[in-house]
């Protein structure tokens, strides 16, 4: 009799988990299936390490798979977030707008069940990645470098 009420708290703490994590007040890129919010979704986020790649305040950044490498002359790095039940067309729809609002110029961009958005500037590169996991999260990496020399 122990083990099955001991069974019952387990799922009960891990349905309350998953509804906790499901819940947030404050979402501006959309959860899937759900329609946009009032109020402009394209502005609310912060900068990590790059002052000119805005990252939605909704993902979670997971320091432990990120790095940043830095030089008097560049800074480059990759950034690694994650959300659960976002919905991957309203993240690429705020990362071009912003990326745009912050000088960068979209050079292409592939979309699917993993999308790319590619990203320059005169001395610098982005690539964000964002991936509809199978099991409901929405990963998002995104890769900053340098350009590299021209050769004439």
């Amino acid at each position: 009799m122990e083990k099955k009420g001991y069974q019952i708290l387990i799922y009960f703490l891990l349905v309350s988990l998953l509804a906790l994590s499901l819940i947030d007040c404050s979402t501006k890129v959309r959860e899937r299936g759900k329609t946009a919010e009032t109020g402009d979704w394209r502005v609310g986020g912060k900068y990590y390490f790059f002052n000119d790649v805005l990252v939605p305040r909704e993902l979670n950044y997971k320091q432990s798979r990120s790095f940043i490498y830095e030089t008097p002359k560049f800074k480059a790095g990759v950034l690694v977030f994650s959300k659960w039940w976002l919905d991957p067309n309203s993240l690429i729809d705020f990362f071009i707008y912003n990326m745009e609002r912050d000088n960068w110029k979209l050079i292409n961009s592939f979309k699917g069940k993993e999308s790319f958005l590619n990203f320059s500037k005169p001395e610098k590169t982005c690539t964000i990645r964002i991936i509809e996991k199978w099991y409901g999260t929405t990963e998002v990496e995104i890769r900053v470098g340098p350009l590299g020399e021209k050769k004439m």
